[in-house]
Order: C-alpha cells, then structure tokens, then sequence
C-alpha cells in the first residue's frame, strides 16, 4: 500500500466496498478523504452497486481523524476551511449517497473517524472500536462532525463525548447506538456485515432509498452548515490558543 494512503472500491453481488487506508493510523489526508467522498459517491452512481460497505484496511485503529501534519502546518483562513471541509465531505457524500451505507469498525475511531461511523446508515464494529472526540483538548470541537455524531447519539451523549476527552468503549457506542452490534473477533465481524450487505443486496433499490430519506429528515441543509461550521473550525485553528495546545499535544506536554 502507498505510503501517501490509497482507496479501493471492490464490486461484488451487488455490495460495493470503498477501503480506505492510510499508514498513520489510517489518519487522513485532505486529498484522501476527497477520494473517499468522490469513491462515495460514483457508488452511488453505479447501477451495479446495490448497497456500500465503508472500512479500512488494518485491524488496528478504523480511521484517528484528519492528518495532525496539515492541521499543525494550518497558514491561512482558506487553507483551514479547507481542511475541516475533509470529513464534512465523507459525511455528506454518505448521507446524498441514494444507498444504504455500512460502516465496518474494526478498530478504535478518533475525532472524524467517529463522524463517518456516525454518518453510516448502520455500523457493526469489533469490541476494540473504543471512540473519543479529542478537538477540545486541541482548542477545537467537534462542529464539522457534530451533526452526524448528534443525529445518532443523541444530544446526551453526543455531549459527553465532546466534552470530558475520555475514550468510551465499544460497549459504551452500542448502548448509545452509535453500533447496532459489537463483536468479540474480526472474523465475526466479517460475517455480520458479509450477511447484513449479501442481504441488502436483494432488496428492492427503490424502498431502501425511499427508506433512507426518511431516515435523513431534517439534514438538507447540512450542506450549508458543515461548510460553515467547517470555516468557523478553520478560524479557531489560527487562533493563538489553538496554535498554542496544538503545539503542546504535539511535543508531548499534554494528553
């Protein structure tokens, strides 16, 4: 695999899987979750994809957010928008894509990793796929995948995870139903969203995208918000506070 990371899309009866990776922890670039949200996308578009699983490659960490090295190297308001415009991307391609969207989590989710497990229509993950929003601790929040988590945690959890910085288990994301299902093995896993996928793909189109916008009532106009909220993280990532906690996490003087 690339060291720059890769997405692969892999057409199977029906069931379209867009993998991700990248070798920082599956941390990811601009230019790859541009792919991503494009991959997204062009399944959507595809007639012979019936339904999308999303995951990445690794059993070790699902997705640990955006690159750290664009978010230190931030110059400008335009260059910051641009960056958290990254996941909003992913987030609103899932949610325009006419098909359901499963995400598969085999590992632990950071900050955008937890939006786009989120934003998937229904999400299985390994009992290691612990969860934590770090953005505060950075001089952040969580604005760009905010909507997503809020939408399937609820405003509840949703801020508890906002707020204290912890990591909550797998366990702790199913009870909060973030995942429908937690798993003891990766192979276990597989087959769920083998089953789950080989499932769907039987189903009419018509009423799985019927269903599906019944499910994502009241989100037209996330397309306007991630972007704004996206140039209000840009702005507080220029910030000397900002400038200054990014400095400190990333020479190891805070957690």
């Amino acid at each position: 695999m690339s060291e720059h990371g890769s997405v692969e899309v892999v057409v199977e009866n029906g069931v379209g899987s867009v993998i991700f990776f990248h070798p920082k922890s599956n941390s990811l670039p601009g230019p790859l979750l541009r792919e991503i949200a494009d991959t997204i996308t062009g399944c959507g578009e595809d007639e012979r994809i019936k339904v999308v699983v999303l995951k990445s490659a690794g059993e070790r960490a699902f997705c640990a957010g955006a690159s750290f090295s664009e978010l230190v190297n931030l110059e400008d308001e335009s260059q910051g928008k641009e960056f958290f415009m990254g996941f909003a991307r992913v987030i609103l391609a899932v949610k325009n894509c006419p098909k359901f969207v499963i995400a598969r989590v085999q590992g632990k989710a950071i900050g955008g990793g937890v939006g786009v497990a989120s934003a998937a229509d229904y999400t299985l993950a390994h009992i290691s796929a612990s969860v934590k929003l770090s953005e505060l601790a950075l001089g952040l929040g969580p604005f760009v995948v905010g909507p997503a988590c809020e939408r399937k945690l609820g405003t509840s959890a949703f801020s508890i995870l906002s707020i204290d910085n912890k990591w909550r288990d797998a366990e702790w994301a199913h009870r909060h139903g973030l995942y429908a299902d937690v798993y003891p093995s990766h192979e276990d896993l597989d087959d769920a969203v083998n089953a789950l996928a080989a499932q769907l793909a039987k189903t009419n189109p018509e009423a799985m995208a019927e269903l599906k916008r019944v499910f994502w009532k009241g989100t037209d106009h996330w397309d306007t918000l991630l972007e704004e909220r996206a140039e209000h993280s840009g702005r507080l990532a220029l910030s000397q506070f900002t400038r200054d906690a990014i400095a400190a996490f990333a020479s190891g003087k805070r957690d």
